[in-house]
């Protein structure tokens, strides 16, 4: 039998984007949901191919507002030979007099607290969950909160740093993820905290439904769009 579609899809945005190189030590952030639990069993079963000359690591940044990986998640990873590590930090603290919390805030300080891990240990990439929907999501938010035609690269190098950025998820939509979970079963946990009921995300995301006819094939051909631009056509 051969793996499933989800990793074929990985294996494809890794080809195609250079992901993973010689040599690598690559960072997978672990945030105890289904995206990133496909992401981090991927990594395990990669890792056990032929001439795979990288390293990796799972690692999960645990705050006030996100649980720590359940039991069963962790016993899953045991399972896969999964190195992890388990990350504390406080978010509320450092939020500013008179700003309120919200996803985008709590989202970038646990990716400050990633890299600063990364930089610290000698890790050159960082990988993360982000799937196609996410990017089309980040698309759509850009366009009408910022007047600017950008998303999450599936691979971006810092310039202020000597790490990059990889999304192995980049051709995966979300649907395919929770059926690759189901199948799977895998224990997974989503963040419960109160600041994202009106997260510009979910309304971003309720949009991309509409606009696509919640269809994923034409969420593809929207990502296939993006590589597609004539600026001849454009204002």
């Amino acid at each position: 039998m051969g793996q499933p579609l989800i990793f074929s899809l990985i294996d494809k945005a890794i080809f195609e984007y250079k992901m993973i190189e010689d040599n690598d030590k690559i960072l997978v952030a672990s945030s105890g949901g289904k995206d990133s639990t496909a992401l981090v069993e991927y990594f395990s079963l990669r890792a056990k191919r032929r001439n795979c000359n990288f390293k990796y690591k799972a690692i999960h940044i645990e705050s006030e507002i996100t649980k720590p990986i359940s039991d069963g998640l962790l016993a899953l990873f045991n399972s896969w030979n999964v190195d992890f590590e388990n990350v504390k930090i406080e978010v509320l603290g450092r939020l500013k007099e008179n700003k309120k919390m919200n996803c985008w805030w709590c989202s970038t300080q646990r990716r400050t607290d990633l890299i600063n891990y990364a930089l610290a240990n000698g890790y050159n990439k960082l990988a993360l969950g982000h799937h196609l929907d996410d990017i089309l999501e980040t698309w759509i938010m850009n366009m009408l909160e910022r007047s600017e035609m950008s998303t999450m690269p599936p691979f971006l190098a810092y310039e202020k740093y000597p790490l990059k950025i990889i999304r192995p998820l980049c051709y995966v939509t979300e649907d395919k993820i929770i059926e690759h979970a189901q199948t799977t079963g895998y224990i997974s946990s989503t963040c419960t905290c109160n600041y994202q009921s009106n997260s510009t995300r979910k309304r971003a995301r309720e949009k991309l439904d509409f606009l696509c006819d919640n269809d994923s094939e034409k969420k593809e051909r929207l990502f296939a769009a993006l590589h597609n631009v004539l600026p001849e056509y454009l204002p």
